[in-house]
């Protein structure tokens, strides 16, 4: 085999809305833990890697040390990315791809309908084309009733006349299919992250680390980084020059908001990618970003993606079409991306007045009948959008802290979307559920379902028994407290910019919540329904905002106040300026 460690060098060369943010917590009377000061051991970590102390301190209490891996974490580059070499198929699905460049056959590129499949479509899409490759790309609909390659999308696949097909981000469960494409005709490389059945896969190469003979080590790459990856090799294929850097805003996207896990060479790609997104070079994610307020010049944030730029990208195809999310990736004119940025905006808004209808009568259900009492919560409703469920599922996961599975109900049959508390294996928690449940698929994250409607109430008491047995809490929801207090010796504005390091934060990497404690205000406010404050610190004064806590200005007002939240430059203010955004504050002594 030969070797392609150094995949990303050149060659020749080195809309969720605010209410999905974690859940905030206001008690008046509670106090808060406070994680204390800093030790001696964090003051020295804090010298030898030229921190503040506060993150030092963040660093030491998860574990890290003075090393070689800290200073990757906090510096991590393409040159860290593992070597792909045993990637399983990777080899193979390479020179076939480069042989239909060469001979130009046509090459159908089908991805899934979400961030991830999107983004996924658009690189092997760009890539292909970059190289010389004649490229249809498909996506799936919701409308065609399947996670996936359906048989509808399959015949969607054949009409273009292709003697290749590439999945992305899907085919791992799709067996029959993937057998109806081999046996008209078609070779079919599929890449893929979800996790893999018993049965061998009909098709020609199958990248997704997850197959036990894959010796890919890292395992945590979604769909879109293997495409990259894919796209790579067959570059080396082809023996030809193309930067692959030029992806990588679009691993970016679809690895946050697939909610991959953005540690190792996850956290590397995401980095890299992050700084090319906010260089703005595609015309589409810039159109996009200037209508969903992303200052591209001043730096992207996984946050920024996670509830921004990806929503809007998942709107067409939770309300309809995809293909709209698709040419706004791979439009190069400036004039025609704004017009599509504008259209999948409009239907972000809609998206987000059915999502809150949604959950306002899940939310309703759920208290009446006490489900939010049980290990786990199964919704199901008629007339619900079934392109919708899945954030609802995550509203009622984060609200109540139990593994949550939403569905959609029409002509007794059903569509749904499971979600749960950070860590929880929702895959494994599906497999002991099999029996009331017409199939599921996608990974421990996040996953969908299709199930009858007279087997809901079946579904429900599964549901609720394996997650008991896959330790799924009983009670309350924990409320957020601090991992490390502010140091009353920093400087606020060098701590944000040292908490910019520990970025991309997110699954596997969860951004530390800071403790300010004891702070007199200045100003409380109500602004909107929020909550803004100004409290002084011992040599400096700092913003504070609350997201539907205005309620609690007025008994806030000339106290003091212990807030616990994540600590940011504030961009609009700008300069040394930086502003807590609030998940707990009380009333302190």
């Amino acid at each position: 085999m030969t070797t392609d460690a150094a995949w990303m060098e050149v060659p020749g060369t080195e809309l969720l809305t605010p209410a999905a943010l974690p859940q905030v917590v206001a008690a008046p009377c509670a106090a808060l833990r406070d994680p204390g000061e800093a030790s001696g051991d964090a003051l020295e970590l804090a010298r030898a890697l030229g921190l503040s102390i506060t993150v030092a301190d963040v660093l030491f209490r998860s574990g890290r040390g003075a090393n070689e891996a800290t200073k990757i974490f906090l510096e991590p580059r393409l040159a860290h990315l593992t070597p792909p070499d045993a990637m399983a198929d990777r080899e193979l699905s390479a020179d076939r791809i480069a042989r239909a460049v060469r001979a130009k056959e046509r090459i159908a590129v089908f991805g899934d309908y979400d961030c991830d499949g999107i983004t996924s479509a658009a690189i092997v899409t760009e890539v292909l084309r970059a190289l010389g490759g004649e490229v249809v790309p498909l996506l799936a609909t919701r409308k065609e009733g399947s996670y996936g390659l359906s048989m509808r999308a399959l015949a969607r696949v054949k009409a273009t006349g292709a003697s290749l097909l590439i999945t992305c981000d899907c085919g791992s469960s799709d067996h029959e299919r993937l057998a109806a494409a081999r046996a008209a005709g078609m070779d079919v490389v599929v890449i893929d992250h979800h996790l893999v059945p018993d049965e061998p896969l009909p098709a020609l190469a199958f990248l997704n680390p997850h197959r036990p003979e894959c010796g890919f080590p890292f395992k945590g790459l979604a769909s879109c980084g293997l495409a990259l990856s894919l796209g790579a090799a067959v570059r080396r294929a082809l023996g030809a020059q193309l930067d692959m850097r030029t992806w990588l805003d679009l691993v970016a996207i679809g690895t946050v908001a697939d909610v991959a896990p953005l540690v190792g060479d996850n956290r590397a790609l995401v980095r890299a990618g992050l700084a090319v997104l906010s260089q703005g070079a595609r015309p589409g994610l810039r159109a996009l970003a200037e209508l969903a307020k992303v200052d591209l010049p001043h730096g992207v944030s996984a946050d920024d993606i996670a509830f921004r730029i990806a929503p809007r990208i998942n709107a067409p195809g939770r309300l309809g079409d995809p293909d709209l999310a698709l040419e706004l990736l791979l439009e190069r004119d400036a004039a025609r991306a704004a017009g599509l940025a504008a259209t999948i905006e409009q239907l972000t808004v809609r998206r987000r007045e059915l999502q809150e209808k949604m959950v306002a009568e899940a939310l309703r259900e759920i208290d009446a009948a006490r489900w939010g009492d049980e290990p786990g919560i199964v919704i199901a409703r008629e007339g619900w959008h079934p392109g919708i469920v899945g954030i609802v599922a995550g509203r009622i996961a984060s609200k109540y802290g139990k593994p949550t599975i939403a569905v959609a109900l029409e002509g007794g049959s059903g569509r749904g979307s499971v979600r749960g508390p950070s860590g929880f294996p929702l895959h494994d928690a599906l497999g002991l559920c099999r029996d009331g449940l017409v199939g599921f698929g996608g990974h421990q994250a996040a996953a969908g379902v299709e199930v009858r409607g007279e087997r809901v109430e079946a579904l429900r008491a599964l549901w609720c028994a394996a997650c008991a047995s896959l330790g799924a809490s009983l009670g309350p929801v924990e409320e957020p407290e601090a991992d490390v207090r502010l140091d009353d010796r920093d400087e606020p504005a060098v701590v944000a910019r040292d908490l910019e390091r520990l970025e991309p934060c997110g699954q596997g990497n969860r951004a530390p919540r800071v403790l300010v404690r004891g702070a007199p205000v200045r100003i409380s406010k109500p602004v909107k329904g929020h909550l803004k404050l100004e409290v002084a610190l011992r040599r400096h004064v700092i913003g504070a905002f609350g997201y539907e806590l205005g309620g609690l200005a007025s008994g806030l007002a000339g106290g003091r106040v212990d807030i616990v939240g994540r600590l940011r430059r504030d961009t609009f203010r700008g300069g040394s300026a930086v502003e807590m955004r609030i998940e707990r504050v009380i009333r302190s002594s």
